[in-house]
């Protein structure tokens, strides 16, 4: 199993909300070839001078005589019509807003049907069943390397962020593996690829078969041997956080009718 700190801090991460937002400008000055994915708790936050206090910069001495406000953090809201200001959407870190239709997010609908959950291997197309095998072949390799035959280009390529990333696939996974050699990400993949799968959106262009089944299964909904399964994944804070959320928002992987690897991501 990976490391369940790591994990339990890549969903804090994934909740954090209005928080993400304030820690942006923190952020922006991370590089972007950081070997190791800093959570919110672990950025520093810009200090700002108590309200009513004085702002001086660094060598010069407050004049007692000049008192200057602190600035706002958020800036006035201007609203000359009177309606309440739109709330500021959270962004993806690296500036790209992400389909909300991306099949890739959870988007569970109370009053549909679950969907079938499978353990059988032998009931997926041969062409998924054989992309199935060879993931979890080259996860216990323990070469990330492996993967890269794999990964799909162009039209096909495999999604490994919801927000889209330009870095070379490997490079970005071995940047979310809290391991330098991306042995923990090879882990997880693993892990997820032994649970049970759901066949979703049969008969239509985003057809798929993704693996844990939770990603299309509400979480108060599981029986207790489910949970179990869902625990050897991530810990029961996560569990919570992600009812908070509304779904399971961990690593899952997607592969197409055709055998194609769609995406193996995490996030909202």
């Amino acid at each position: 199993m990976a490391s369940l700190w790591s994990r339990s801090t890549f969903v804090v991460w994934l909740l954090s909300g209005a928080s993400c937002v304030a820690a942006l400008p923190a952020l922006a000055s991370v590089p972007r070839d950081a070997g190791v994915q800093l959570a919110l708790s672990e950025i520093k936050r810009e200090e700002l001078p108590p309200p009513g206090g004085t702002v001086t910069t660094p060598g010069e001495t407050a004049n007692p005589g000049a008192q200057v406000p602190a600035p706002d953090p958020i800036g006035p809201v201007i609203n000359p019509e009177g309606e309440d200001p739109e709330l500021p959407v959270e962004k993806p870190v690296d500036g790209t807003e992400g389909d909300p239709n991306d099949p890739a997010r959870p988007n569970l609908d109370p009053e549909a049907p679950l969907p079938a959950i499978e353990y059988d291997l032998t009931k997926l197309p041969e062409a998924v069943m054989g992309m199935h095998g060879k993931l979890i072949e080259a996860a216990k390799s323990g070469d990330i390397e492996s993967l890269r035959a794999l990964i799909g280009t162009g039209e096909d390529s495999t999604q490994f962020s919801l927000g889209g990333t330009t870095e070379d696939p490997l490079k970005y996974l071995l940047s979310l593996s809290g391991d330098e050699g991306g042995q923990e990400i090879l882990a997880i993949l693993l892990e997820i690829l032994d649970v049970g799968y759901v066949h979703l959106d049969i008969g239509t262009p985003q057809e798929l078969y993704v693996w844990p089944y939770f990603f299309a299964i509400p979480l108060e909904k599981l029986d207790n041997k489910q949970k179990v399964e869902l625990f050897k994944i991530v810990t029961s804070g996560d569990v919570e956080d992600m009812k908070s959320f509304g779904a399971y928002i961990f690593y899952r992987a997607g592969i197409s009718p055709d055998g194609r690897w769609r995406f193996f991501l995490a996030g909202e």
